[in-house]
């Protein structure tokens, strides 16, 4: 009919409600990704070197913003970092494609984060002097000794093996809360590193326990960490 106008055919509502459901769920995991890659990502504790506080299976969340404006590891903190360099080797050929895809993966945290990530405390920061005389002897950091009965595995001594190291500046000193089962900085000792771990290694602060849900519980520094403030090393001067 003359002068009548053509409308365009109505969308179907279910096709309305299914693309927005797909948009939403689009926007939900972007947000996830950006989150686990800039946030906080969680890991799985691979082995039983942190127990009593940690055990093998615990699902963590390593807080990625704690020391991304300035702030630097404490003694004390429980850190996630890649190893590559320090506990493991670099690898011999540059990274080819897959590589790098499975790096951008580990970021995002939709690929698992593989046997070069670890998860101990930090003993010593940059300018200090950690020491231990031999079995039965307590770690003594810039000559204060350590009480470490809160969190050491029961029956566990500080250590089973004497060292005496000086923490190179923006370098960490780390190890395992079950000392007898854990390799860590003293078992890198004569090495290239020298067992420390670069700060650009550490992935984030691992600050909860969120699986199994009986074991939800925050990670906080041991006050026994406390005393060693004001005793020199770089921790003091940041």
């Amino acid at each position: 009919m003359a002068g009548a106008s053509e409308e365009e055919p109505e969308e179907a509502p279910g096709r309305s409600r299914g693309w927005d459901l797909l948009m939403l769920a689009g926007i939900c995991l972007l947000a996830l990704l950006l989150v686990n890659a800039f946030v906080a990502r969680p890991y799985s504790v691979p082995s039983g070197s942190m127990e009593e506080g940690l055990r093998p299976g615990d699902r963590i969340v390593a807080n990625q913003l704690a020391y991304a404006f300035g702030d630097h590891p404490e003694r004390g903190d429980v850190v996630v970092f890649d190893g590559t360099g320090s506990f493991i080797r670099e690898p011999e050929e540059p990274p080819g494609a897959m590589d790098e895809l499975r790096s951008l993966g580990r970021d995002l945290g939709i690929v698992p984060a593989g046997n070069t990530v670890y998860v101990k405390r930090v003993i010593g920061v940059g300018g200090d002097r950690v020491t231990c005389k031999g079995p039965g002897l307590p770690i003594t950091v810039n000559g204060v000794p350590l009480d470490e009965s809160s969190y050491l595995t029961p029956g566990d001594a500080p250590s089973a093996v004497a060292f005496d190291v000086l923490v190179p500046s923006g370098e960490l000193w780390v190890m395992g809360d079950h000392r007898s089962a854990s390799r860590d900085s003293r078992d890198h000792l004569g090495q290239p590193g020298g067992g420390f771990v670069p700060e650009d290694k550490v992935v984030g602060r691992a600050d909860w326990v969120v699986y199994p849900f009986s074991r939800w519980t925050s990670l906080d520094r041991p006050a026994a960490f406390a005393a060693i403030a004001g005793t020199g090393g770089h921790g003091e001067q940041r």
